[in-house]
């Protein structure tokens, strides 16, 4: 809650990413994101750090909690932020409808459907 950011008008796409960056950044096997335009997103509260890769990306996370929030990338997406969905307040109501870079895709994570799931930790 460190961070509080606007953004105004639709997105340009919803998708869950399964590059390997991603999965380095976030420590996860795969990360949604929102892209808008640049203009569209408004930072209110809060200070971020900028982590910037080797191919000139630039992640910015909250420098209290160390939550992932943007993602630019002048040279591949000129213009545009893309904003970790899951960050929304309204994460549970936005389905990502597509999926991306699945040639880098976890070879398992098809198979997560098929597993046993618990509502909270599993008791020993």
């Amino acid at each position: 809650g460190a961070v509080h950011y606007r953004i105004e008008g639709d997105p340009q796409h919803h998708a869950l990413c399964h590059c390997s960056d991603c999965r380095a950044s976030a420590g996860a096997p795969a990360v949604s994101w929102l892209a808008f335009a640049e203009g569209q997103l408004t930072v209110e509260t809060g200070e971020l750090t900028t982590y910037t890769g080797k191919s000139g990306s630039q992640r910015q996370f909250c420098t209290v909690c160390g939550t992932g929030l943007f993602y630019r990338n002048a040279e591949f997406l000129p213009g545009i932020v893309d904003v970790q969905s899951a960050t929304l307040a309204s994460a549970a109501e936005e389905a990502v409808p597509v999926q991306i870079q699945t040639a880098e895709m976890l070879p398992w994570f098809d198979q997560l459907g098929e597993q046993p799931r618990f509502e909270r930790y599993p008791q020993a």
